[in-house]
């Protein structure tokens, strides 16, 4: 039985090495040669997949498998087609947890904002995480309790500020018409927003301390598993805005992070309070 502990076994640069090369021969050749008809819809014309997701997912899925004896798969594209696969996230068994091209709508319109996201999980734990860019090269990863690391060095979020200084990205996609509103009238006396339409790169400016916040309507776990844990190694603190702990696990209601628990209380009290 795999147990925590293993993860340190694991060669966090080999899978490090291995999502570099899988964007290099799978993602980049894509970028900015995609016709019409590598592109289709899911649920809408924001909600896209194209042969580079799919063959990114392809090369990743078997690979992360055989580094891991015993582990599974959960995929943002096998979900799709089939959406039993979420369910390996309740089991006993590891889980790689892949969004192979996040920021697919950026992708697809040749906007260098997207990345690649890889999680190990288990039973309802984060225990490993990494987002790739494949356009600049950077590589976040981190291991539960290891800190978190960008390109070699390890990072911390940035310090706490006054909410009118505070910079992030807040979404009002997928809460409602009523919740909308309410986070555009409550968030004016904030600073900045910078929204990418990419978590991943979303996540990579929390832990470069380029960005304070973040909020977010749509848990799935191939979008937020490995960035949560990177932003805690780094030292921020999150979690649902009912107050309960994030886990991979969870599919419903509103993430928000912050750099620490003080921050979180300022900024959930002025959008929500």
């Amino acid at each position: 039985m795999f147990a925590q502990s293993d993860v340190a076994q694991l060669d966090i640069d080999r899978v490090s090495d291995l999502i570099r090369s899988v964007a290099k021969t799978e993602i980049l050749p894509w970028f900015r040669n995609l016709d019409a008809a590598a592109i289709r819809e899911k649920t809408g014309p924001l909600d896209l997949v194209t042969l580079a997701d799919e063959a990114a997912e392809r090369a990743l899925t078997p690979a992360l498998a055989d580094l891991l004896p015993g582990s599974r798969v959960i995929g943002e594209e096998a979900a799709s087609n089939d959406p039993r696969v979420l369910d390996r996230i309740h089991g006993d068994e590891p889980v790689w947890i892949i969004d192979p091209v996040d920021g697919t709508l950026n992708f697809a319109q040749g906007r260098p904002l997207f990345a690649v996201i890889v999680a190990l999980a288990q039973r309802g734990e984060t225990l490993a995480g990494w987002i790739h860019d494949p356009i600049d090269g950077r590589m976040a990863t981190a291991v539960k309790g290891g800190g978190a690391w960008l390109d070699g060095r390890r990072v911390r979020v940035a310090d706490a500020v006054p909410l009118p200084e505070m910079v992030g990205a807040l979404s009002t996609r997928f809460c409602g018409d009523a919740m909308a509103a309410r986070l555009e009238e409550r968030s004016r006396g904030l600073g900045e927003r910078v929204c990418l339409s990419s978590a991943a790169q979303e996540y990579l400016r929390l832990l470069e301390g380029r960005a304070h916040y973040s909020l977010y309507h749509r848990l799935m776990p191939w979008d937020h598993a490995a960035g949560v844990l990177l932003h805690a190694e780094a030292g921020g603190h999150a979690a649902l805005i009912d107050g309960t702990p994030y886990g991979p696990a969870a599919l419903n209601g509103s993430l928000l992070l912050a750099p620490d628990p003080a921050s979180w209380r300022d900024l959930h009290g002025r959008l929500f309070g």
